[in-house]
């Protein structure tokens, strides 16, 4: 794979990250199915009535704060174990938001912040631990 295959690769994915850690990878290079289309469809409907946010009550939810809300959803279905709920969550983002790359969610003072990002692709973090070679050993 060329560098070039690499960077379009990491580009199409969507990363959920909770903690530090990627539970949940969306590759948008897989084409959605319609009957999926139609629930992402029947998602915005619902919303169309209004959500509710932090708290708030947001009668006309504008793309991000319907974002928001979804991703939301995402952490909770994705903590919890709802693997139907995180996958219809995680492709709605995915799909409604293309620029999206990151969903991060910390849990800090037991809040939950979750951040939409645009602007850096998930890439793990790799601790390298250089060890000293043993002097006592002759080389070969």
């Amino acid at each position: 794979m060329t560098t070039s295959e690499i960077l379009n690769a990491a580009e199409a994915l969507l990363a959920v990250v909770i903690n530090g850690q990627s539970v949940l990878e969306y590759d948008r290079r897989k084409p959605l199915p319609a009957r999926q289309n139609l629930f992402l469809d029947h998602m915005d409907q619902d919303m169309d009535a209004g959500i509710t946010l932090d708290g708030q009550r947001i009668a006309q939810p504008d793309p991000m704060r319907r974002a928001q809300f979804v991703a939301n959803h995402l952490v909770q279905a994705a903590e919890s174990g709802d693997e139907n709920l995180a996958a219809a969550a995680c492709a709605y983002l995915a799909v409604r938001l293309p620029g999206l790359k990151q969903v991060r969610a910390d849990r800090m003072d037991g809040q939950l912040h979750i951040d939409l990002v645009f602007d850096k692709p998930y890439a793990p973090v790799q601790t390298v631990q250089f060890v000293r070679p043993d002097k006592s050993r002759k080389p070969h």
